[in-house]
C-alpha cells in the first residue's frame, strides 16, 4: 500500500490576503484568466506579470496554446509560477515548471528527464479537477484526435492554496460540470486496485459532500450556486487526493476521445459516459457493493437503490446528453473506442474489471 498528501494545503480569506502573505512580486508569473481575476482584482494593479490564458486560444489545454504561451515567458527568469484558475490553467501551469523554451511534445515525450527549475502554487477557482494536489497535466494534441495525461512527481505543486470566494463568480454550468468531475474522481478512484483504506475513507467524505450539496441544490428550482462554495471546494481537493493515489479508470479514458472529437468540457465528457461505465461493470461482475454502500448511505436511500437514486439526483443538478447529440454515430463509437485502448492504458489500469476494445465500443454505443 502506498499513500501520500502533495503539495502542502493551505486556505486564505482573499486574493488580496493571498498576494500580501505570500509575498507575491517581480518575481513571480501569475497563469490564470482574466473573466477569473478581474472581478477579485477590483481594478487594484497585479504584482507581478500576467498570462490570460484565454489569448492564446479557448477551451482546454492543447498543445498550440500551450506552446504559444511558453512563447509569451521566454526569457524571463521567473521563480514561482502562479496557477490561479480552474483545471485548465493548473493543467498548463504545471508544465512551466521547467524551461520556458521547451515544447509541449517534448516534454509529454521527455517529462520524467527534464530538470525542474521553478515552485508553482496552484489556487483552483472551480470545484471539480483536484489539479492543485495531482502531478497530472493533460493536453489535447489535435493531431491525435484524443488527449494525453503526463503524470510524473515533477508536476506536483509546492503549495495549494484554497480560497473560496474565488468560486462565487463561477457560471452555474462549470460548477455543476466540474462538481460532477469531482465526484467521479472520487468514485473511480474508491474501486481502483490501487484503492486502500486512506483513498476510500477520503474518497468517501469527498462523495458525501458533493452529494449533500446537490441534494440542498436540488430543492432550489433556481439552480443558484451555493453561497458557501467552501465544502465543494473541499470535496474536490479531496477527490484530487484520492484519484492522484489510487487513480481514474475508464469513465476518464472514455471520455478524452469525447473532448478531442466534439470539444466538450472535461467533466461534461465524463459525465456523458459514467452510467454507461458502471453498469457495463456491474454486468461484468465487478464488485462495487462498498461503494454502493457509501453512495446509499450519503443519498439516504437502500442500497439497492443507490445508483437509480444517483444518476435520478445528477439529472437534477444538471440535464445529461447522449453522444447522438453531439453528433456521433456507431462508426465513431468504433473509432473512439480503438483511441481509447491505444492511448488510454494509463487509465485502463485502474478498472475494477478489465474493458477491452469491444466492450468499449458497446459503451460508446449505449450511450448514443
Amino acid at each position: 500500500m502506498q499513500f501520500s498528501i502533495q503539495p502542502q494545503i493551505s486556505d486564505c480569506a482573499s486574493l488580496e490576503a493571498f498576494f500580501e502573505q505570500w509575498n507575491v512580486g517581480k518575481q513571480d508569473l501569475i497563469i490564470t484568466n482574466e473573466y477569473v481575476l478581474s472581478p477579485h482584482l477590483k481594478g487594484r494593479p497585479t504584482p507581478c506579470d500576467m498570462i490570460y490564458q484565454e489569448q492564446y486560444g479557448s477551451g482546454e489545454p492543447y498543445e498550440e496554446m500551450v506552446d504559444a504561451m511558453f512563447d509569451a515567458a521566454a526569457g524571463k527568469q521567473y521563480d514561482r509560477i502562479i496557477a490561479i484558475g480552474g483545471g485548465t490553467v493548473i493543467d498548463i501551469a504545471k508544465l512551466f515548471v521547467f524551461n520556458e523554451d521547451l515544447r509541449c511534445e517534448r516534454i509529454f515525450a521527455e517529462g520524467a528527464k527534464l530538470k525542474r527549475n521553478r515552485k508553482l502554487i496552484a489556487i483552483p477557482t472551480t470545484c471539480g479537477t483536484g489539479s492543485e494536489v495531482t502531478c497530472i497535466s493533460i493536453v489535447e494534441f489535435k493531431k491525435k484526435n484524443t488527449k494525453l495525461g503526463l503524470a510524473i512527481p515533477a508536476l506536483y505543486a509546492d503549495e495549494a492554496v484554497l480560497i473560496p470566494s474565488l468560486l462565487q463568480t463561477i457560471p452555474y454550468e462549470v460548477f455543476a460540470t466540474s462538481s460532477i468531475d469531482a465526484l467521479i474522481h472520487s468514485v473511480e478512484s474508491f474501486v481502483s486496485p490501487k484503492a486502500n483504506p486512506f483513498t476510500q475513507a477520503i474518497g468517501r467524505e469527498s462523495i458525501e459532500r458533493i452529494l449533500t450539496g446537490y441534494q440542498a441544490l436540488a430543492k432550489n428550482e433556481k439552480k443558484k450556486l451555493p453561497e458557501d462554495m467552501t465544502s465543494f471546494l473541499i470535496a474536490s481537493t479531496m477527490g484530487g487526493i484520492a484519484f492522484g493515489n489510487a487513480g481514474c479508470a475508464a469513465v476518464h479514458a472514455l471520455s478524452y476521445p469525447l473532448g478531442g472529437n466534439y470539444h466538450v468540457p472535461h467533466g461534461k465528457a465524463n459525465y456523458l459516459v459514467f452510467q454507461a461505465v458502471f453498469a457495463a461493470y456491474k454486468k461484468l461482475g465487478a464488485d462495487l457493493s462498498q461503494l454502493e454502500i457509501a453512495l446509499a448511505s450519503a443519498l439516504g436511500c437502500d442500497k439497492s437503490a443507490a445508483w437509480t437514486e444517483l444518476f435520478s439526483l445528477l439529472e437534477k443538478v444538471l440535464p445529461n446528453q447522449t453522444l447522438s447529440q453531439l453528433g456521433a454515430d456507431a462508426a465513431k463509437c468504433a473509432e473512439m473506442a480503438r483511441s481509447v485502448v491505444e492511448n488510454q492504458q494509463r487509465l485502463l489500469i485502474n478498472n475494477p474489471v478489465p474493458l477491452d476494445e469491444e466492450q468499449i465500443r458497446q459503451i460508446y454505443l449505449n450511450c448514443l
